[in-house]
This record gives C-alpha cells, sequence and structure tokens, in this order.
C-alpha cells in the first residue's frame, strides 16, 4: 500500500511540475511571438478574462508576452448570442486597433464565431482570425440541450453561474444561456454561417478559404477526452462526449466542426478545456504543451507578416 501512495505522489509532482521544467530544453528565441499586429484573446462560453488571480488563458498570455507580443485579453458576455458577443467584442478591439492598426484575434470555444462577428462587420481592423475548439458548424451538445424539456431548467442554473462569474471578472454584461446554446447548435451555426461565411468549410470536413477581405484564417483542435486522471473536468467533458457517439470530439466540440480557414491540426489529445491549458495547467504529459501551440501560432503570424 506505501508502494502504490509513493507511485500516486510521484504522478501528482510530475503531473503539476512537468511544464514548468520546459526551461531545462526550451531554445525558444525572445522575439519568436514578437508579431506585426498584437494577439487579441477572446474567450468562449462561461468564460472571463481573470478570476481571483486565475486566467481563462491560464499561462498562456504570459507565456506569448515572454517570447515578444503584445496580448490584450478582452471579456464579453459569458452567455449570449454570437452577434451579442460580437457587439460587445467590437469597441474592445476599435479601441486596440486605434493605436496597433490591426490586431490578430484568438478566439477560443464561442470565442472564434465571437472573433469571426468582428472580422465580418469590421475587416480593416483584423489581421488575422484563429480559432481554437470552435463549433463552426454547431454542438451536437447544444442540439441536445437547446428546446429539450431540461431547457429552462438549465436556462435559469446557467444564468445564475453566468452571473456570477460575470460579477467576480467585472464584465458588467447581462447572461442569456438560451441565446448562447442556439448559436451553437447546428440551425444556429447555419445562420450566422451565411451571414459571416468567411473561411468556413464548404465540405464537411475540409478547410476554409484561408483569407478574405485583407484577414488570414486559421484553426485548431483536440480529439482527447480523457487526458489526465488528476484533472476533475475530465469527469464532466466526458459525460458530455457521449453526445458524440463514436465521432471525434473534445468533449464540447467535434474535430470536423473545428475546421476554418488553415487547419493546423485538428487532433490534438487535448480536451475542451486543455485547449487553453487548464485546468490550471492540467493536460496530457504525452501531447505538445498547449502554450507552445498557441507560441507556434504566433511565430507563424510572424512569419506571415502579421
Amino acid at each position: 500500500m506505501k508502494q502504490w501512495i509513493k507511485v500516486f505522489a510521484m504522478l501528482v509532482a510530475l503531473a503539476w511540475s512537468a511544464p514548468s521544467m520546459a526551461w531545462w530544453w526550451n531554445s525558444t528565441p525572445s522575439n519568436y511571438t514578437d508579431t506585426r499586429y498584437p494577439v487579441v484573446l477572446v474567450h468562449g462560453m462561461f468564460g472571463f478574462d481573470s478570476i481571483a488571480g486565475v486566467d481563462y488563458w491560464y499561462g498562456i498570455a504570459e507565456d506569448l508576452r515572454k517570447y515578444g507580443a503584445d496580448v490584450y485579453t478582452t471579456q464579453v458576455p459569458a452567455l449570449d448570442s454570437t452577434i451579442a458577443r460580437g457587439e460587445a467584442l467590437l469597441p474592445q478591439i476599435a479601441s486596440i486597433a486605434a493605436v496597433h492598426g490591426k490586431v490578430n484575434l484568438i478566439g477560443h470555444s464561442h470565442g472564434g464565431p465571437t472573433a469571426r462577428y468582428v472580422a465580418r462587420v469590421r475587416p480593416d481592423l483584423v489581421a488575422s482570425v484563429t480559432s481554437v475548439g470552435s463549433p463552426h458548424k454547431g454542438s451536437p451538445v447544444a442540439d441536445l440541450i437547446h428546446g429539450s424539456p431540461a431547457d429552462s431548467l438549465a436556462a435559469s442554473l446557467g444564468n445564475a453561474l453566468g452571473s456570477l462569474i460575470d460579477l467576480l471578472s467585472g464584465g458588467g454584461y447581462n447572461q442569456d444561456l438560451q441565446s448562447s446554446l442556439y448559436s451553437l447548435t447546428t440551425e444556429g451555426s447555419a445562420e450566422f454561417n451565411n451571414f459571416a461565411p468567411a473561411g468556413v468549410p464548404a465540405s464537411a470536413c475540409g478547410e476554409g478559404a484561408y483569407s478574405s477581405n485583407g484577414v488570414r484564417f486559421y484553426s485548431w483542435g483536440g480529439t482527447g477526452v480523457l487526458t489526465n486522471v488528476l484533472d476533475p473536468s475530465d469527469v464532466l467533458l466526458g459525460t458530455t462526449s457521449l453526445a458524440f457517439t463514436f465521432s471525434p470530439n473534445d468533449g464540447l466540440v467535434g474535430r470536423c466542426s473545428s475546421h476554418f480557414g488553415k487547419v493546423i491540426r485538428d487532433n490534438y489529445f487535448m480536451n475542451h478545456l486543455d485547449e487553453v491549458n487548464q485546468a490550471l495547467g492540467l493536460h496530457s504529459l504525452f501531447e505538445t504543451d498547449p502554450k507552445t501551440v498557441f507560441r507556434q501560432q504566433a511565430n507563424r503570424l510572424r512569419n506571415a507578416g502579421l
């Protein structure tokens, strides 16, 4: 029994220390992420900028800044329609672009379509849009909940949680889970794609246009669900993944639905929270560190003159 306790303790120590040990072999140049335009991060559903010192983009913004990037984290309603979230994001982008000329938007989950909205209505402000685990063609999880008998109860509980998140993060926005869910259904996503078709693949699981109106498009996503035995959020995502039957997914978004513009990769062994280095940096020890993936994308933007 004592031997098993020792083994478990070693696994815990390794899971927490592995990301921080990267400095032993890291030879990344100090200007590796020094993009021409700043990187602007757009959170997803139930998202925030920071609560009690814990960032939604756990360690990602700091890592990008460490290697030369100017990084801004934005805040929009945790729960609302894509268009309402986009309208809340627009003045923040306009303010940043007034200083820097344009921005490189990176959106996670619902943040992807939210960023696409800004690129659609004000392409002059946007150099690129990168989506991370975003359901561009909808999510079976949203299809399952929206309009179901549990929809009203879910809305009440969800709006209460969204309001608490907004209060703790100082957002000041009203919350609307039903509008948020509808935007992420297959039907709602199709409606938005008719409004903002640029970058959306025409085929079921292909790539979309790489650019439109001077804006470059990129995406990546994951197909892992249970990725770290120490991460309690894996249990929730393991449950929601059942909505996909046998289709590859990250727990909330299907592999093909995450495709947008140039697909960097669609099968990282990451679940929906791993993609933004949550919860608290716990992710698979056998996959690329999420911070490294963001760093590589910033370098890709830098090399493209963006």
